[in-house]
């Protein structure tokens, strides 16, 4: 018997629990279950002629050094790549080095950003501060308007940058509606799509050019690596993407890329039990009486519910808990917790409580704080894999100290 013509060795005919599991996945010699780990740096060649065709491209899935290809990373980036639906990736040693290769690989001195203006802070400071020093203007808009996008744009404007939803406060952007803008104008759209995850929202589906994830939130999911990726068309992947990666060596260690495959292997069912105890935790806070609102995109309260539902199957494992008060109420809440952790990371097995006015978002004026929705009294919540009766007593023990 022969299984060369089962129609499932071909990864892409797999559904998606499928692939996190096998996808990508190349055996040695040993033919060892779980993916080996290449911990070198360079490779040898069987002749100087080898050696030369390599570097001139001619021998495809080669390896000549490691900072541009490794064999588990090659194996993690394919099975992103499953996952997202993207013809190909590019690992990086961090979620704000993707972000930054994907962002300055597509725009030359002379050339325009538009972007949202609810970024994370790290995000932000690309766009607004790293960028200009190159001589890459930028302007950021309210993402709740794609109107804004449009206004925006100039002859010279090559990106589009978004995350949606945004980090902290949860806002939307109409991913279809400013992927047509920004083709229209010739730029392309650059996703952060790590709050809602590779299962629950396709970027590239919807339009987008590039997506970006970092890979140390619920990839990993369990607090041990730092990783990101950029993944989309082989032409950009393999292109600017590559080259800019190549050059400048924000590259993911072998290691790490064999820690986020493990990840990968239980990404789908952490993902999914983090989303339910969210959803009711989510509920359970929001008519409590200290609470001024709580930001969680499928639930009907969000003033873009309508939109969540029509590009997030799901609101994923974040929310936001805005308090009556002061940042004094919330410091309070957050200190009176057993089970939650007071930490800035997010998308991990345990449920982890920060306070983004002094934290995440802490190197932004307050101006910019305001204007994106990071009041005194808002806390961020990334929902863990703990019992969801647990979280909810907890924070209400934390709502009665405040």
């Amino acid at each position: 018997m022969s299984r060369d013509n089962n129609p499932l060795l071909d990864p892409t005919k797999l559904g998606a629990a499928t692939q996190m599991v096998h996808g990508g996945g190349k055996r040695s010699p040993f033919n060892e279950t779980s993916e080996a780990i290449f911990l070198n740096s360079g490779y040898s060649y069987p002749s100087s002629e080898h050696a030369e065709e390599l570097f001139q491209g001619k021998i495809p899935g080669a390896h000549n050094y490691s900072r541009f290809a490794n064999p588990t990373v090659d194996m993690f980036q394919e099975r992103m790549a499953l996952i997202e639906g993207a013809e190909a990736g590019r690992a990086f040693a961090s979620g704000m080095a993707a972000v930054t290769n994907a962002i300055m690989s597509q725009v030359r001195a002379g050339d325009h950003i538009v972007a949202a203006k609810a970024l994370f802070g790290g995000c932000r400071y690309v766009v607004e501060d790293y960028a200009p020093r190159f001589g890459v203007e930028s302007t950021l808009v309210d993402g709740r308007d794609p109107q804004n996008f449009a206004r925006a744009m100039r002859p010279n404007t090559k990106v589009v940058f978004i995350e949606t939803p945004t980090n902290p406060t949860l806002e939307l952007v109409d991913i279809k509606a400013v992927a047509e803008i920004a083709h229209a104008h010739g730029a392309k759209l650059i996703v952060d799509n790590v709050f809602s995850t590779a299962l629950y929202q396709k970027p590239l589906q919807l339009g987008a050019d590039l997506v970006v994830y970092s890979a140390t939130k619920h990839v990993d999911g369990q607090g041990r690596v730092l990783g990101g990726i950029v993944l989309g068309s082989k032409a950009l992947i393999e292109g600017e993407v590559h080259t800019f990666l190549r050059q400048t060596g924000a590259t993911l260690s072998a290691f790490n890329a064999w820690v986020l495959l493990k990840g990968l292997e239980t990404y789908e069912l952490r993902i999914r039990q983090m989303t339910d105890s969210a959803e009711k935790v989510a509920e359970a806070l929001a008519s409590h009486s200290k609470v001024s609102r709580i930001i969680y995109p499928h639930h009907p309260s969000h003033p873009q519910y309508e939109l969540a539902k029509r590009q997030m199957t799901r609101g994923s494992t974040l929310l936001a808990i805005e308090l009556k008060g002061s940042q004094e109420a919330a410091f309070t809440l957050s200190d009176s917790l057993a089970v939650i952790l007071i930490s800035n990371n997010l998308g991990d097995a345990k449920s982890l409580i920060t306070h983004p006015r002094t934290t995440t978002h802490a190197r932004l004026t307050e101006e910019a704080r305001l204007e994106t929705g990071v009041t005194p009294g808002l806390l961020r919540l990334s929902v863990g894999l703990e019992s969801s009766d647990d979280l909810i007593a907890d924070l209400m023990f934390g709502l009665d100290q405040v």
